[in-house]
């Protein structure tokens, strides 16, 4: 979440459908009996478009309640609801309003964003928030739970089950067959459209050749702490950059209910992962000591976005699309906003389900209005991060960077609401120069890189 990551984020314009909200207990609609046994034909005649959505996180749940509340018959595949990837958990404050996250859901507002840079200085990266701005911590399995409970309320079919193989049709009017497993049984399920929101590590993606991709791997330790520590991060959550806890990312301590997450990733050395987890438990000892570990996660985590995201009637969201940022790892607003903005361009393009969508709906629907929107976004972080998390000294500098009020501002208003903040262009000439300044004198620029 630094300031040069945060700078560039753009803005969303159109505004989210409208969503039922569940009341407190979903709406269980019982399973077509057409997802057992042998695939069945698809006359299209006398039905609704049928679409199975692959994968039950963020992006999974925000598409099938798209689909389903547009008038689709919505399948969502999900292997173990119990279960969740690592991840920080913090949700730019325009989610809360614009996915309806309740109130009870966030687990620490947190105003408080420390940077600790690979010598130690320490700046503290929030002095410019508003009183009723903050950032929103919770946990995944927290807000997953309540996404796919919201995507069933609104007529989809959660199908707890996990999913072995997609096979992809010969012609372009046949189905696609999803075969899966209940409780060791085979199972197939024949649809019209697939959305792929499975992971870094997709089936989907591999069924349809949507080509390899860089992955990181983020570790992540739960640490509950004694009551006298836990108050140190009552709003507070802190960043630490240094080869000793990432070579190329960041480690990062985040507040949860009732204990603080404490983790980092990478991407050059994911074989030295355990490594750098004991050095960011080493940076953060005097405040987490005394903690004991009541979980221990890790998951890969996807660096840029696939090269094929859609092929035929199948569509990527998410992590399996790469949808993750740059430099910030930020992946849970952008893994919503993918599989809703797919949800509603399948909707669009099908007339609520009325009839058959083709690969050239879900590339004029879908990808190019999210290309349009973020793809530059996903660039100039690429570039970013190839800047500042390339050494010790460029971190050095990053840190320091983030001690202005200016970069605050802008950085927290690009994030909180992902829209271009209304910039001073004597502060912007100001910030690029005290910029090249820390770069010059980190020795990074007209000098040899640090290390």
């Amino acid at each position: 979440m630094s300031a040069p990551v945060l700078l560039h984020q753009l803005f969303f314009s159109p505004p989210p459908l409208s969503f039922k909200t569940p009341d407190p207990k979903p709406l269980q609609k019982p399973l077509s009996p057409i997802i057992a046994g042998t695939p069945q034909p698809l006359p299209f005649s006398g039905r609704k478009l049928r679409a199975a959505v692959i994968g039950g996180g963020p992006a999974g749940s925000s598409a099938a309640e798209a689909l389903a509340a547009g008038g689709l018959e919505t399948f969502l595949f999900e292997r173990s609801a119990a279960t969740s990837k690592p991840c920080g958990g913090a949700i730019p404050l325009c989610m809360l309003d614009e996915f309806s996250i309740p109130a009870h859901l966030i687990d620490r507002q947190v105003t408080q964003m420390r940077i600790i840079s690979p010598s130690n200085l320490i700046v503290d990266f929030g002095k410019t928030l508003k009183p009723h701005e903050f950032i929103a911590m919770l946990r995944r399995e927290v807000l997953d739970s309540y996404l796919r409970d919201r995507a069933q309320f609104n007529g989809a079919n959660l199908v707890s089950a996990l999913v072995t193989r997609l096979e992809v049709p010969r012609s372009p009017s046949a189905p696609y067959v999803v075969h899966y497993t209940i409780n060791n049984s085979r199972r197939s399920l024949a649809v019209d459209v697939v959305i792929g929101a499975d992971g870094a590590n997709s089936k989907v993606a591999k069924a349809i050749g949507a080509g390899e991709y860089t992955c990181a791997i983020a570790f992540q330790e739960r640490i509950k702490l004694p009551d006298e520590k836990m108050a140190y991060y009552e709003n507070l959550a802190e960043l630490y950059m240094g080869s000793d806890v990432s070579p190329d990312f960041y480690a990062w301590v985040f507040p949860k209910c009732d204990h603080v997450a404490v983790g980092t990733g990478t991407v050059q050395s994911k074989q030295d992962i355990k490594l750098y987890q004991r050095g960011i438990r080493r940076r953060a000892k005097a405040k987490i000591n005394g903690g004991k570990v009541i979980k221990v996660e890790a998951h890969p985590i996807p660096e840029h976005p696939r090269a094929r995201r859609v092929r035929g009637r199948v569509a990527l969201v998410g992590d399996a699309a790469g949808y993750v940022t740059k430099c910030a790892g930020e992946g849970i607003y952008f893994a919503a906003k993918s599989g809703r903005m797919c949800g509603e361009a399948i909707v669009r393009a099908s007339e609520g389900g009325e009839r058959m969508i083709t690969e050239g709906d879900l590339r004029r629907e879908y990808l190019r209005e999210w290309d349009a929107k973020y793809l530059s976004t996903f660039r100039v972080l690429d570039l970013l991060q190839r800047v500042f998390y390339g050494s010790n000294a460029a971190k050095e500098a990053l840190v320091e960077m983030c001690g202005s009020e200016y970069v605050q501002r802008v950085t927290f208003e690009s994030y909180l609401y992902k829209r271009l903040a209304d910039g001073n262009r004597w502060e912007e000439v100001k910030m690029v120069w005290n910029t090249i300044g820390s770069l010059v004198r980190c020795n990074i620029v007209g000098g040899k890189w640090g290390v």
